[in-house]
């Protein structure tokens, strides 16, 4: 079995996917199933949007829905990367993956096949658990019964995605700059997006900034501590104390 890794030329597959896998696991203490199928997905997405792998420019952007160690691999094999901008995640907590050539604005979407770990037993016979017989099989397995992938299309224009370098605009809400057109209208007012639609995050205190701290631990001394004290019920509370 081979894949094609670049218009015009074929690599064989065997080779290709070690290569890969090695690199995979430099960044890990083993490696695992998960990263055999990021980089078969990354793989299988190449040959099916005929483009050469792994991508030296931002042609190629993959949309993965989980993080962990199957995105190292498949970052690997593609050729994408966070600092590049071609490596985006929706958490959906799924080992899916949505590849974009943005020149054609084709889009390919992969995932594992429901059955892939009951068949790759199949291709590692000699395997001493279901894991090993995971790691070994989704090296040999062909793509038909590892992966299924299909044709699916943005809910955003692709210009979004993309958005526009160099841009920056202020959140009129928190006064923090917003870049590369990540800003959205909301309510007739520039906002960022944890603005607009909440944040990750909750924020209790005023900022301020290094200098202000700086400033303040030196005039009032050193900050206060708390060490802990017995209550009459025997429950550890905790007495501000100047040290």
């Amino acid at each position: 079995m081979s894949a094609r890794v670049g218009a015009g030329s074929r690599v064989p597959f065997a080779r290709t996917l070690k290569r890969i896998l090695r690199e995979s696991m430099s960044h890990h203490s083993r490696l695992c199933p998960r990263q055999v199928l990021g980089a078969r997905i990354a793989l299988l997405a190449g040959r099916e949007l005929h483009l050469r792998l792994p991508r030296r420019d931002r042609r190629l952007i993959a949309i993965v829905e989980t993080d962990g160690c199957f995105v190292d691999a498949l970052a690997i094999a593609a050729g994408c990367s966070v600092g590049q901008r071609t490596l985006r995640l929706e958490d959906y907590g799924k080992v899916a993956a949505t590849f974009v050539d943005t020149r054609t604005g084709r889009c390919l979407r992969v995932v594992p096949h429901p059955q892939v770990r009951d068949t790759a037993a199949r291709y590692a016979p000699g395997a001493e658990s279901r894991w090993q017989a995971q790691l070994v099989g989704y090296q040999r397995m062909p793509d038909d019964e590892l992966l299924v992938w299909r044709r699916v299309q943005l809910t955003s224009p692709l210009a979004e995605l993309l958005g526009e370098a160099g841009v920056r605009v202020t959140c009129e809400a928190c006064g923090e700059e917003v870049i590369d057109r990540r800003e959205v209208i909301h309510k007739g007012r520039v906002r960022c997006r944890a603005c607009a639609f909440g944040a990750y995050y909750a924020t209790g205190h005023t900022p301020r900034s290094a200098g202000k701290l700086r400033s303040q631990a030196t005039s009032r001394g050193p900050a206060p501590r708390r060490l802990p004290r017995e209550s009459a019920r025997g429950r550890t509370v905790r007495k501000r104390v100047r040290g």
